[in-house]
C-alpha cells in the first residue's frame, strides 16, 4: 500500500505502526524527574500517563515526552528520539532502557475491536485515554500519534514479531494495514501534533508551540512567533507580507490538499494570506486540521 492508502486506512479502519525506535528512560523516585519536565506529576496515579515537555534552562523545549507512573516509585519516560539519555542524565539519574521492548502502535476507529481479540473485551472497555494496563506480559496504553482512537503496545523485544503477527491476524477482518512513518507523519500533521527537530526546533518555547497548558508552574514565556497551520492554495493572494516558517508539510488525504505546520507572527489570524519561502501561496489555518474538538481519541472503543 502507498502512504496515502495507509493514511486513509488508519482514518477509516486501523493502522499498525512500529515505534520500537522510541527512547525509554526509567526513573526511581519522582523528585529529579519532576524538576526536568513541565507537569505537576504529584497527582498522577499508578497506571496513568502524562504528556509533558522537557525544558532547557532558558525555557525552550528540548523534546516532548510521555511519562508513565508504573507503581508510584518507578517511572517511565518515553521520547520519540532515541539518544536523549545524555541530556536526561545531565539533569537526573536515569536508566536507559531504549531498545529493550517492541513498541507497536495500533491506531484507528477499529483498533479497540482488534485489540479485544487479543486481550478480551474487559480491558479494552475499561481502559481510559492516557491510561495503561498490563495484559499478561504486554503493556497496553491508550494513546497515540494519529488523532484517532488508538493504543501503544509494549512487549519484550523477543516477542515483538509474534505480537505483530497476532495483531495482523486479528485485524484482517477489520482492514488493518501495516503503515510507514510517512503515513504516521501525515496523520500527525493533520492532527496538529509537533515533532522533534521540526516544530520542536531547540528554540521554540511552550507558548510558541501552543503547549503552554502543559506547564504546571506559573512561569511565563514570551512569544515572538506561534505555531499555526497553513493551507497551501497556490491561488493569487492579496497581502503576503507575513513572515512565516514552514516546519512540516504533506498532502492531506482527508482535506484533499497540501497542508503544513509552521510559525507565523503572534498576531497572525485565520485566513491571512501568506507567501511561503519557496514562493507558493497559502493561508493561515487553525489547528488541528482534523477533529478540531479532539473527540476521536476519546470515542467508545467497542
Amino acid at each position: 500500500m502507498s502512504p496515502f492508502d495507509e493514511h486513509v486506512a488508519t482514518r477509516r479502519s486501523a493502522g499498525l505502526f512500529d515505534f520500537s525506535f522510541m527512547g525509554l528512560y526509567e526513573f526511581f523516585g519522582l523528585e529529579a524527574l519532576a524538576r526536568m519536565q513541565s507537569r505537576d506529576l504529584s497527582q498522577l496515579s499508578p497506571g496513568q500517563i502524562a504528556y509533558s515537555l522537557l525544558l532547557n534552562a532558558d525555557g525552550s523545549v528540548f523534546n516532548d515526552a510521555t511519562i508513565w507512573n508504573m507503581d508510584g516509585q518507578r517511572w517511565w519516560l518515553f521520547t520519540g528520539r532515541p539518544g536523549d539519555i545524555g541530556w536526561i542524565r545531565a539533569r537526573a539519574d536515569a536508566r536507559d532502557r531504549t531498545g529493550e521492548h517492541a513498541i507497536l502502535a495500533l491506531q484507528g476507529p477499529h483498533s479497540g475491536r482488534i485489540l479485544a481479540r487479543l486481550t478480551g473485551e474487559e480491558i479494552v472497555r475499561n481502559l481510559r485515554y492516557f491510561r495503561f494496563a498490563q495484559a499478561n506480559e504486554m503493556f497496553v496504553a491508550r494513546l497515540g500519534y494519529s488523532g484517532e482512537l488508538g493504543y501503544e503496545l509494549l512487549v519484550s523485544k523477543a516477542e515483538g514479531s509474534r505480537l505483530r503477527q497476532s495483531l495482523l491476524d486479528a485485524g484482517r477482518p477489520e482492514g488493518l494495514s501495516e503503515c510507514s512513518f510517512e503515513a504516521a507523519n501525515s496523520l500527525r500533521i493533520e492532527s496538529g501534533y509537533v515533532l522533534f527537530d521540526r516544530e520542536i526546533d531547540g528554540r521554540a518555547n511552550p507558548r510558541e508551540l501552543g503547549l503552554e497548558n502543559l506547564v504546571s508552574n506559573r512561569r511565563r514565556f514570551e512569544a515572538s512567533r506561534r505555531l499555526v497551520g497553513f493551507e497551501i492554495t497556490n491561488d493569487p493572494t492579496g497581502e503576503e507580507h507575513l513572515p512565516v516558517q514552514v516546519t512540516s508539510e504533506c498532502f492531506s488525504p482527508t482535506l484533499g490538499m497540501r497542508i503544513a505546520l509552521g510559525f507565523a507572527a503572534p498576531d497572525a489570524r485565520t485566513g491571512d494570506p501568506v507567501r511561503l519561502d519557496n514562493g507558493r501561496a497559502a493561508r493561515v489555518a487553525p489547528l488541528p486540521f482534523y477533529d478540531r474538538d479532539k473527540k476521536r481519541p476519546r470515542i467508545a472503543p467497542l
